[in-house]
């Protein structure tokens, strides 16, 4: 039998007790590990964060704690080479698509050690400025932020094993909260290995960081009111989470990232050889296959004028066309493979959900697998899929309703600007928007339109073509998250990010009291 990965709860390594649920290498197809948390001292764990890690972070200042995570980031750096090695067996990407994972998650980490050195030698948080509650200046109101006295518990997808750890974890222990991550099955092994390396290391309070692998069957019982829960996942998963009595009756504060039908949009007035038609169809076809399309941030609708349909189909299918699918290993190899077998049948029977609403323009069988067995190969090739016109845009509501999780996206045509921002609406809420033009006012107009259903609106213009960050990359200054189907999340955002983790309360007292609270 294969290694069974260790859980790290109440200050140890923990077996679970059964045989454990099988990790498989998604382009060669054989067991890699075991994960499993059968019999595991559920309360025990919890309390053990909540009391210890959570004792021991608060005693510390800001700096403090962000010190502790630059030492994370210098162990992480260390064992760099061994977390490529389990991205490419176990998530079957390429180096260019482990690296947005791992590299993405320490910059992370080294962007919250460096704003949180900036917060000084202090405890709380001032909130605002004190404000007079009468006629007599004597007696006011100071608002405070301190930090929650529970834990954080993280339910994690499989997409980014490592990135959404650390991208949680940052902020959290920050802010003196301790984090449980439950990683998905699929991926754990990532996750896994580098909370190991950080408790090998031992730069963290006992109970800071815990790790449980495989199961998240009574997770949620454990939460109690000061605890907070960031899910990232599926809808119908995050609705039974919003339905559960930890979130439903004891007021768990809970954050939810869930489906995202985000969209590129190229505003009118530019034409076929304009520089912003090249940088959408640039970007489009990098966000269907950076990670296969498995990034909650992907482009997965693309609209643009009715009269350039089918100059963008033309351009992104020669794109598409050059991307080299199948083992992850071989140097030629551009994208990796799905996570596993039930992804590949979920996208496969999503693609086909889709077509019968759309048609194809750039049909991803036809690229012949590098080195793998379509028989055993969780590999599928880009596809491309459009509406011919713009009342096509309007009628083929599957489009805008169903996220297909890979490599997929459909092209879109619109009559005018109204007709294109009403149309993005329609994805009822989504991480990210980006807009490709020339004209600044345009963009900026369009922008405001979009922002109240998007956590981030994402302008790509000639001027900024090569400094641009991605429509897809998360950046730890920029907000992450988004309303409606999206979740109504928001994570990351700056020193945003430390509001989660802590409880607001108005201070009451005289101004002499104010002054007393401490300063720096």
């Amino acid at each position: 039998m294969t290694e069974l990965l260790l859980n790290f709860v109440a200050g140890r390594w923990q077996a679970g007790s059964g045989a454990g649920t099988p990790l498989f290498d998604p382009v060669l197809g054989t067991e890699l590990v075991r994960v499993d948390a059968t019999g595991l001292d559920l309360p025990a764990a919890f309390a053990f964060a909540r009391e210890q890690g959570g004792a021991a972070l608060r005693a510390l200042t800001y700096r403090q704690r962000a010190s502790l995570l630059a030492a994370v980031v210098k162990v992480l750096q260390a064992n760099r080479d061994a977390y490529d090695e389990i991205a490419t067996a176990n998530s079957g990407t390429v180096k260019n698509d482990s690296a947005v994972d791992i590299d993405g998650g320490i910059f992370t980490l080294s962007t919250y050690a460096k704003l949180g050195d900036s917060l000084g030698d202090r405890r709380f948080l001032f909130d605002g400025e004190a404000a007079r509650l009468g006629k007599d200046p004597l007696f006011q109101s100071q608002h405070v932020r301190v930090p929650t006295r529970g834990l954080a518990l993280f339910i994690n997808a499989f997409n980014f094993p490592g990135w959404g750890l650390w991208e949680k974890a940052a902020p959290a222990l920050l802010s003196g909260v301790p984090v449980i991550i439950k990683p998905a099955t699929a991926t754990a092994w990532l996750t896994q290995r580098m909370v190991r390396d950080v408790v090998d290391a031992g730069v963290l309070p006992a109970g800071a960081l815990s790790v449980i692998c495989g199961s998240s069957a009574g997770l949620l019982d454990q939460l109690q009111a000061f605890d907070v829960l960031s899910f990232t996942g599926s809808a119908e998963t995050a609705a039974l989470i919003r339905s559960h009595p930890a979130v439903a009756q004891r007021s768990v504060r809970v954050n939810i990232e869930a489906d995202s039908l985000n969209s590129a949009l190229l505003l009118p007035g530019e034409d076929s050889d304009s520089p912003a038609f090249e940088l959408l169809v640039k970007e489009v076809a990098r966000e269907m296959t950076v990670k296969s399309g498995q990034k909650c941030t992907a482009i997965r609708r693309v609209l643009v004028p009715e009269a350039l349909y089918a100059p963008a189909a033309a351009a992104i299918s020669a794109r598409l066309a050059k991307a080299t699918v199948g083992n992850p290993r071989n140097e030629a190899v551009r994208m990796g493979a799905l996570v596993n077998r039930a992804q590949l049948n979920t996208v496969r029977e999503g693609l086909a959900h889709l077509q019968a609403q759309t048609e194809l323009l750039h049909d991803g069988t036809t690229h012949a697998l590098v080195d793998a067995d379509p028989a055993v190969a969780c590999c599928v090739g880009p596809t491309l899929l459009g509406v011919r016109n713009a009342a096509g845009s309007d009628s083929a509501d599957r489009v805008h309703d169903v996220e297909v999780f890979g490599p997929v996206a459909t092209l879109l045509p619109y009559r005018d600007l109204p007709h294109a921002l009403a149309l993005v609406r329609r994805g009822q809420g989504s991480l990210v928007a980006s807009l490709y033009g020339s004209d600044p006012a345009a963009l900026a107009a369009a922008a405001l339109e979009l922002a109240d259903s998007h956590g981030r609106v994402h302008i790509i213009s000639p001027d900024v073509a090569a400094l641009q960050t991605g429509h897809g990359n998360v950046m730890p200054q920029s907000l992450h998250g988004g309303p409606g189907r999206a979740g109504g999340g928001e994570e990351l955002g700056g020193l945003r990010a430390l509001d989660f983790y802590h409880r607001r309360a108005a201070v009451q007292a005289s101004t002499v009291v104010l002054a007393a609270l401490p300063q720096d």
